[in-house]
């Protein structure tokens, strides 16, 4: 949102606590702050026109042109249509068209777009905005069972009439799915984490910069990860912003019914000595269930 507004959050899909996914938008804003709580704002967005239909694993971004705003929803899952959900293929997903979707929050409503340029199905890929372009990494297609080393920029013009939407096929990308990404300025992001195969982590990080609105894309140094993370068959986590990440791993569960996770802070620090020069730096705590 913009200042006079302060920060807005756009919520949109996932699943359901009853593993149905959701098509629902909603925009959170911060109603008040102070030193004890923050109070937040939820409100539910209906959408008429193409409305993108529940998913996950899909990315919505906000693009900004000539003094506007919209929200674009690009890749992600859904259910196979329900005509074809047998009770044996209830919970069978496929990839959603590869359509993007401009949504305009103040009116309320949906554009599709198909571009020629974006054939396959993609989700849990990575997306960055900048201003009136978005830019797609990586991802994972269900059809083809592929992780490609993607890289599209989607740029999105708004004019007073109708928007104009065009994708540009770039060169250098990388393949990964489910990676985690983190500002570390306005100009440069790292990607952490995530998946080169079904079951293989991808334990290479790499620094995305932009300089006069090119992308360049080169691996970094990554952190001396521990014995855990590395024989960990699956892990997790969430930008915290400025550089850093929260990871999580699932603990070596010696008793079935008890769950533990072990979470790590990655800080993504540049060295004094040569700017180019970034480290992570980890540390790390364990919740248990009470009673273990």
């Amino acid at each position: 949102g913009s200042e006079s507004e302060g920060q807005q959050y756009i919520i949109h899909g996932g699943k359901t606590p009853n593993n149905e996914l959701s098509d629902k938008m909603y925009v959170m804003s911060v109603v008040s702050k102070n030193n004890k709580k923050v109070t937040f704002r939820c409100t539910e967005k209906d959408l008429v026109g193409d409305v993108p239909e529940a998913r996950y694993g899909h990315s919505i971004d906000v693009v900004y042109s000539r003094g506007r705003s919209m929200g674009v929803v690009f890749g992600g899952r859904s259910y196979i249509p329900s005509a074809q959900r047998t009770t044996e293929k209830w919970n069978t997903v496929t990839d959603c068209l590869p359509h993007v979707f401009l949504v305009d929050f103040e009116f309320g409503c949906s554009i599709a777009y198909i571009l020629p340029e974006l054939q396959d199905g993609l989700a849990f890929h990575v997306s960055i905005a900048r201003n009136d372009t978005i830019y797609i990494l990586g991802g994972h297609s269900l059809t083809n069972n592929i992780r490609p080393a993607n890289l599209f920029s989607i740029k999105v013009d708004l004019p007073l009439g109708s928007p104009a939407v065009s994708c540009t096929v770039l060169q250098g990308g990388i393949s990964v799915s489910s990676a985690i990404l983190t500002p570390t300025s306005n100009d440069e992001f790292v990607i952490v984490g995530g998946y080169q195969l079904e079951n293989q982590k991808r334990m290479i990080c790499n620094i995305v910069s932009f300089e006069d609105n090119k992308i360049q894309i080169r691996e970094m140094e990554p952190p001396d990860w521990t014995p855990d993370i590395k024989h960990s068959k699956i892990w997790f986590g969430s930008s915290m912003g400025n550089g850093s990440i929260f990871l999580g791993i699932p603990g070596d569960n010696k008793q079935a019914a008890s769950e533990t996770y072990y979470f790590y802070m990655l800080k993504c620090a540049e060295d004094d000595v040569n700017e180019d020069q970034k480290t992570f730096t980890n540390s790390q705590t364990s919740t248990e269930d009470p009673g273990d």
